[in-house]
C-alpha cells in the first residue's frame, strides 16, 4: 500500500485512545476532518486510526500548569489580562499592583479557576516595598516560576514640559521597577537553574517621537536591561523575553489620548497575553529574546 504523505512526526506510544494497541505510528494532517490519521505499519499491517488535532498542542508546547507567577501591574490592563490567560492555563498567581481593591475585584474574578492566588499592594519603584510584597506571595505559593515585569506609567509632552520630578517618575517605575522586583525573584531562579522572565517594554522603546522623552527612554532602558540579564542568566536556564508591542487598548493608553478611530481596531489586552503565554510554552532549550505585536490596521 503506497500513501502519498506529509510526515509529520514517528514516535512510540503504547495504547491510543480508542484501546487498539500499536507500538510505533506515524502522525498525518488530516485538514478536512480537523485530526490526525495515524498510520501503524506494525507485522506489514496498516491500520488507520485518528486523534484530535489539538493533539498538536500536547506534543509541541510544554504546559505551565502549575507553575506559580508574579504579575506586576496586575489591577488593569495588559497585567489583568496576563493574569487571567495564565490562570486559564492553571498557573498559580502572586498579583502585585498599587491598589488594593483592583486586586481583589480580579482575585474573585479568578476563583473560577483552579489555582491558587496571592495579593499584595506594592509600588514597584519602592525596594523594599517590593521585597515585602514578593515574601508575603512566596509564603502563600511557594518559588515563582515565572515573573511578568508589566507595571507601568506614562506621561507625554516636550523635554521641558515635563518636570524633573515627573522625568524621574516615569524612569523610577518603568525601569527601577523592572530591576526591582527582578532582584527579589532572581536569585532563587538561578539557584533552581529555571524560571521565565518577561518585561514589557514598548515600541517606544525602539523608536523616539517628539514627545516621548522621558517615556523612550524608560523603555529603551528596558530592552537593554533585558538583553543584558538574559546573556548573563541563560546559562542556568532562566529566560529573559522583552515584549515589545505597539499601542494597546488599556485605561493608560485612552488617558494619554493614544487611541483615535475605533478602539476594537486597537490591539487588546488579551492579544499581547495570547503572545505571552505562547512563549511562556515554548520548549526550555529555547528562549524567545524580544518579539513585536503590532495592531494590524488601527
Amino acid at each position: 500500500m503506497l500513501f502519498s504523505i506529509s510526515l509529520l512526526l514517528y514516535i512510540e506510544i503504547k495504547v491510543l485512545a480508542d484501546l487498539m494497541i500499536v507500538v510505533k505510528y506515524i502522525l498525518v494532517p488530516n485538514r478536512m476532518f480537523g485530526m490526525y490519521l495515524i498510520l501503524n505499519h506494525n507485522e506489514d499491517t496498516v491500520f488507520v486510526s485518528s486523534i484530535p488535532r489539538n493533539f498538536e498542542e500536547e506534543l509541541y508546547m510544554n504546559s505551565i500548569k502549575g507553575k506559580t507567577a508574579i504579575v506586576t501591574g496586575a489591577g488593569r490592563g495588559i497585567g489583568r489580562a496576563v493574569a487571567v490567560a495564565l490562570a486559564k492555563e492553571g498557573v498559580h498567581l502572586g498579583l502585585i499592583g498599587l491598589t488594593m481593591s483592583n486586586l481583589e475585584k480580579l482575585t474573585e474574578e479568578l476563583e473560577q479557576f483552579d489555582v491558587n492566588i496571592s495579593a499584595a499592594s506594592a509600588d514597584v519603584s519602592d525596594l523594599e516595598a517590593v521585597e515585602h510584597a514578593v515574601e508575603h506571595i512566596k509564603s502563600d505559593l511557594g518559588a515563582i516560576d515565572i515573573l511578568v515585569n508589566n507595571a507601568g506609567i506614562a506621561k507625554f509632552g516636550g523635554f521641558m514640559d515635563l518636570s524633573p520630578e515627573e522625568w524621574e517618575k516615569i524612569v523610577r517605575v518603568n525601569l527601577m521597577g523592572v530591576y526591582n522586583v527582578t532582584r527579589a525573584v532572581l536569585p532563587e531562579m538561578v539557584e533552581r537553574k529555571s524560571g521565565d522572565i518577561v518585561n514589557i517594554s514598548s515600541t517606544a522603546g525602539q523608536k523616539g517621537a517628539p514627545v516621548t522623552s522621558a517615556y523612550s527612554a524608560s523603555k529603551f532602558a528596558v530592552l537593554g536591561l533585558t538583553e543584558s540579564l538574559m546573556l548573563e542568566v541563560r546559562k542556568h536556564n532562566v529566560r529573559v523575553t522583552a515584549l515589545t508591542p505597539s499601542t494597546v487598548a488599556t485605561d493608560l493608553a485612552v488617558e494619554s489620548n493614544l487611541i483615535s478611530g475605533n478602539p476594537e481596531n486597537v490591539m487588546q489586552p488579551e492579544d499581547l497575553a495570547d503572545l505571552l503565554v505562547a512563549g511562556l510554552k515554548l520548549h526550555p532549550r529555547v528562549l524567545l529574546k524580544s518579539a513585536g505585536l503590532w495592531s494590524t490596521n488601527p
